[in-house]
């Protein structure tokens, strides 16, 4: 090999090792950026009410949000991981989150290729942009436990969501915590039937303590 062929390949060898390191360097640390669940707010397996419940996640409490979709966002929290809807969450600072493109409120759009996080690496400051404040809608929910005077184990539901066999939770209610006066019917039988309905809390549920099978909120 000639003197001028090893001149070449060195400075290409180089160029690579350079290349390789600014990507190490301006690669984020973690996918995620900080949250605030402003509500008690259910986490599902999917970003939507149709799939399933896997946990509970209590207002104050901070995750890490991972990506969004539509208006629905996924979190890391201790315990069960899942969707969440963004009208339950506060970006960093405790700024509103817009339901709309919520994955903007935390520096990062999802694309066709997944998540794009916005670093600001090598970017000129930009104007602030003020723009008016969103609004977000606001929905009732009613959470309910498994011992009396909203203590133990829980789960909370939106208006309009119901569980028609509340399967390992059957025979657990015990108090139901709502305080947004919403219709919640609990039910002895599964498929709403042998029902009572509460319009606010309730500490205990008398002669229906831990005899509860199927449930709805209206």
């Amino acid at each position: 090999m000639n003197r001028h062929t090893r001149k070449m390949l060195l400075n290409i060898a180089t160029g690579v090792a350079v290349a390789a390191t600014a990507v190490v360097v301006f690669l984020p640390a973690a996918n995620a950026a900080p949250g605030t669940v402003t509500g008690n707010v259910n986490v599902r397996s999917g970003p939507g009410t149709n799939y399933g419940v896997v946990d509970t996640v209590r207002r104050g409490t901070t995750v890490d949000v991972q990506q969004c979709q539509g208006s629905w966002c996924y979190i890391a929290k201790p315990g069960p991981d899942g969707w969440v809807s963004a009208n339950y969450l506060s970006a960093g600072g405790g700024a509103p989150v817009n339901p709309q493109q919520p994955g903007l409120s935390f520096g990062f759009s999802t694309g066709p290729g997944g998540p794009t996080f916005n670093f600001g690496i090598g970017q000129q400051p930009q104007p602030p942009v003020i723009r008016p404040p969103v609004v977000q809608p606001t929905f009732g929910e009613a959470c309910f436990y498994d011992r009396t005077r909203f203590r133990g184990a829980s789960f909370c539901l939106e208006e309009g969501e119901s569980i028609r066999n509340l399967g390992d939770w059957a025979d657990r209610i015990s108090s139901i915590d709502n305080q947004d006066g919403l219709q919640v019917q609990v039910c002895s039988e599964s498929s709403f039937r042998n029902c009572r309905t509460y319009t606010t809390s309730a500490s205990s549920l008398g002669d229906f303590d831990d005899y509860v099978v199927s449930v709805r909120v209206r």
